[in-house]
């Protein structure tokens, strides 16, 4: 639980938050369970809230994104965080078909798990994802295997996603098409890339988020509105946890090249979200519109693009 007041969307929010599993199997005489495992980061004060569904990255724990999940509560969104899988091969199909039954749940089960008095509005809710998890977000939003979802999206971020290990390798189904602004859905898209997520951290690995199957290809598919931004100096993994326990989380550190530190990129990816949801959920562009023409100090260097 976290409790500060900050005017900056890359610090930490007005709103006290607290994170909360609800297993798959917990189920009563008064609640639906999720298809899936969650981690829920809630406001704890009274209100409406929005939503954002946010997809862990390829064999990755929904608990390695505490720390960013609660940056975006904190500011006023509810976050819903599934556990898609634990073992995935190369097909993606079941990670969309999970999405898409998870937020068909929300309508009928999320109330249940929320504190009394935290209401979501399911009328503004965004899609989100990292790596894998952006490559299902996309694949979701445009209908992939003809899988459609009873809550229509307000937004779509994707965090540094990723198609597959190359052009013509793509993880099935593919996103990618290579037809610029080709991608068919009627909502604002935000990309965010890692500048060091195409460069190998040893000869023995593929780098992390591969040249012509990343954050750039995603970009150039969206069309008008969408926002591009690109941490330069840091990884694909840069955004997690600043402690990934486990084996897989400590993988994070050796396969993927990083920067020096996470917290940078992760309050930098968190304030971003928190930015674009804002715009497109509450018509207040004040915060990205300062983001995009540098009126606010960061602690990284950045590349920006839009579609407008």
């Amino acid at each position: 639980m976290c409790s500060y007041s900050s005017s900056s969307v890359f610090d930490i929010g007005e709103y006290t938050t607290e994170i909360l599993r609800v297993e798959s199997e917990s189920c009563t005489q008064n609640n639906v369970p999720p298809p899936k495992p969650l981690l829920i980061a809630t406001p704890l004060e009274a209100g409406e809230f929005p939503l954002l569904m946010f997809l862990h990255g390829y064999l990755l724990y929904n608990f390695f994104y505490s720390q960013l999940i609660q940056h975006v509560a904190s500011h006023g969104f509810i976050v819903i965080a599934p556990q898609l899988y634990t073992v995935a091969g190369p097909d993606t199909s079941d990670e969309i078909h999970s999405a898409a039954a998870i937020t068909n749940w929300l309508s009928q089960g999320l109330c249940k798990f929320l504190p009394a008095n935290v209401i979501p509005n399911l009328k503004k809710i965004a899609l989100s994802g990292h790596s894998r998890g952006g490559k299902t977000a996309f694949a979701l939003s445009l209908m992939k295997l003809n899988i459609s979802t009873d809550i229509k999206f307000s937004a779509l971020i994707g965090v540094d996603p990723v198609d597959g290990m190359d052009k013509g390798k793509q993880t099935p189904p593919a996103v990618l098409s290579y037809v610029p602004h080709s991608f068919d859905f009627d909502m604002p898209v935000m990309v965010i890339g890692s500048g060091l997520g195409e460069v190998k951290r040893n000869p023995l690995f593929p780098p992390c988020a591969p040249k012509g199957v990343n954050h750039e290809n995603f970009f150039t598919e969206c069309k008008k509105p969408a926002w591009y931004f690109v941490a330069k100096d840091y990884g694909h993994s840069d955004m997690l946890d600043d402690d990934t326990k486990g084996i897989r989380g400590k993988a994070t550190y050796c396969l993927c090249k990083n920067g020096e530190s996470r917290k940078p990129m992760r309050k930098f990816v968190g304030g971003l979200i928190v930015a674009f949801l804002k715009a497109y959920l509450h018509d207040d562009h004040g915060d990205l519109l300062a983001i995009r023409d540098s009126h606010v100090s960061l602690s990284l260097d950045f590349k920006f693009d839009s579609y407008l």
